[in-house]
């Protein structure tokens, strides 16, 4: 008997293995060695043989393959087993919502995931650029988001493998990978921050000297080792990130007078939400300190690296809000839009950067390598790198401001843990909800942004123009309006195709997540999943409003000689 229970484990690997390894129509058959002919030649299986049947219909194979165990393996143990084997294949089918890097390679969220790496690695280029005096601590802030993106595939694999969950649904992993983009969005307040308030900063550098990088090493070496160890002492898939610090107990949770609904199990520790909750407040003081650091280098353009930087704060938001729902897989598209946006917000921060970059002196020249330090470029380059930051003032201490983030983070984390026990909507996975909260709180930030721009004396938001200079004026709507009849008409049609391509495309982006075309007449998370990937569409069509405008200006000519004048009627100018 001794020797059976032993063999569990083994057993139990084995059949993960096995439904890990067969892409296609599986029979997995549990029997003795002497039924081995009748299960390859897919007859029934002995009676006095427990069989477990575990089938992955896939359109593309109808291969059947078996796995035959030994014979003093007998029908006690295997029942056992395969009891449990099926609740392991059951949380593999069912973990369909992925949020980390590593586990989303063959979805459409891991496709936009890994298409955003080169755009951050193409922004850390242009931000690293001496002319842009980057403060060095900020600077090392943005890269060590490389080792968030690096911890996320450790973390994945552990998660995938030994619990058969998601990333999101393994608290106590889940909340040590956010805590790397914590420690990132820290390292870029700290660096700007004191960039603009320390007066020494010009001559002697950081205050903090080394201090930060070391400690933001050692978190990172603290993930890895929990990586590493964390299944080998115990840790459970729901097991609490920080042993849930601060989680009340269920019996108080129960008799609060407000609790309508029991808490999943898969729900967020309050040490999670709080490291969740603590890098939005961060990205957003990170946003606001950069925003100000345009008057501290005097150059405009980095209040650009803000308006860059609002689709990743849209997709932390996302983040957010799919553990509002508690992860559900009816909520797929927001993980999808979450990967998007983060791919927007990479391409958007990269241009930032390079606006930045090109206003102090960058060239293509700097690509080359053989270029000489003592050329004109290199000694105007480095007179501007050599120009000293407008010191202000501080407002705050570091001490206050410390004691606001954690005061925010921990009344927030208690709020929605435990406050939206007493709503329906976290329950009901509402697609239209979902979206709503997803763009609403971005745009909201956008607002308040684009009228502190005006009143700064600015223009608030403004699109690049795409056409002649930087102070002159690109296309407008002046231009189409001077063909007439003809312009109007081509604007119109410009339009129509883009909204002609949108929905296809995006139908096909739910296909892809799903496994489904969607039904936008009957389903209300359809049709809400369906119009968040077209008002994302659109929101970033806005920026080549130029070249669509452009578009227009070529179609003009067509339009009025083919549809406008083709009876011949003169179109008066």
């Amino acid at each position: 008997m001794a020797r059976r229970l032993l063999l569990l484990p083994q057993m139990v690997g084995i059949t993960l293995l096995a439904l890990l390894a067969v892409p296609n129509t599986t029979t997995l058959a549990f029997a003795p060695r002497h039924s081995a002919a009748r299960v390859a030649g897919h007859k029934s299986v002995s009676p006095s043989a427990s069989s477990f049947v575990q089938r992955q219909n896939y359109a593309s194979s109808t291969r059947r393959n078996v796995l035959v165990l030994p014979d003093f393996i007998n029908a006690d143990v295997v029942s056992s087993t395969t009891i449990a084997a099926a609740d392991l294949s059951s949380n593999l089918a069912s973990s369909t919502s992925l949020l980390s890097f590593s586990d989303q390679g063959q979805n459409l969220a891991g496709i936009f995931f890994q298409a955003s790496l080169l755009p951050y690695l193409t922004f850390l280029y242009f931000l690293s650029f001496r002319g842009n005096r980057t403060p060095s601590l900020g600077n090392f802030g943005f890269q060590y988001l490389l080792l968030f993106v690096l911890g996320t595939i450790p973390s994945g694999i552990v998660t995938k493998s030994v619990y058969g969950l998601s990333l999101a649904n393994v608290d106590w992993l889940h909340g040590g990978a956010e805590a790397l983009l914590t420690v990132t969005n820290v390292l870029i307040v700290l660096g700007f921050r004191e960039a603009m308030i320390n007066p020494n900063y010009n001559q002697s550098g950081s205050k903090y000297q080394n201090t930060p990088q070391i400690l933001a090493g050692l978190v990172a070496a603290l993930f890895a080792a929990a990586c590493a160890l964390g299944p080998r002492i115990g840790f459970e898939p729901h097991s609490a990130f920080l042993f849930g610090a601060g989680n009340l107990p269920q019996d108080m949770v129960s008799s609060l007078p407000f609790v309508t609904h029991a808490e999943p199990e898969n729900a967020l520790s309050i040490p999670t939400w709080a490291i969740h909750f603590s890098s939005v407040f961060e990205f957003l003081f990170a946003m606001d300190i950069i925003w100000k650091f345009a008057s501290t280098s005097n150059n405009p353009k980095w209040k650009g690296m803000t308006w860059g930087m609002l689709p990743l704060h849209a997709s932390g938001i996302a983040a957010c809000t799919y553990h509002f729902f508690y992860n559900p897989s009816s909520l797929q598209f927001v993980v999808e839009l979450q990967a998007f946006l983060t791919l927007v917000g990479n391409i958007t921060v990269a241009i930032a950067a390079y606006r930045i970059a090109a206003s102090n002196g960058w060239t293509f020249g700097e690509l080359n390598p053989f270029r000489k330090g003592d050329s004109p470029e290199v000694i105007a380059i480095d007179e501007v790198a050599a120009v000293p930051y407008n010191v202000v003032a501080a407002q705050d201490s570091e001490l206050l401001l410390a004691a606001k983030l954690i005061t925010l983070t921990v009344v927030s984390s208690y709020i929605m843990k435990y406050g939206e026990l007493a709503l329906d909507l976290p329950f009901s996975a509402n697609g239209i909800a979902a979206g709503a909260i997803v763009f609403g709180i971005p745009a909201i930030t956008g607002y308040l942004y684009y009228n502190r721009g005006k009143e700064e004396g600015g223009e608030g938001f403004k699109l690049p123009s795409f056409g002649g200079d930087e102070g002159g004026e690109g296309l407008s709507m002046a231009d189409v309006k001077k063909f007439g009849v003809a312009g109007t008409v081509a604007y119109i049609l410009t339009e129509l195709a883009f909204w002609a391509v949108a929905f296809p495309v995006a139908s096909t982006a739910l296909y892809q997540t799903t496994g489904h075309w969607p039904d936008v007449f009957n389903d209300d998370n359809d049709r809400a999943a369906v119009l968040a990937f077209i008002f994302t569409g659109a929101n970033i069509a806005r920026l080549l409003v130029p070249l669509r405008l452009g578009a227009a200006l070529a179609l003009a000519p067509w339009v009025d000689a083919n549809i406008v004048n083709r009876g011949g009627a003169s179109d008066e100018q």
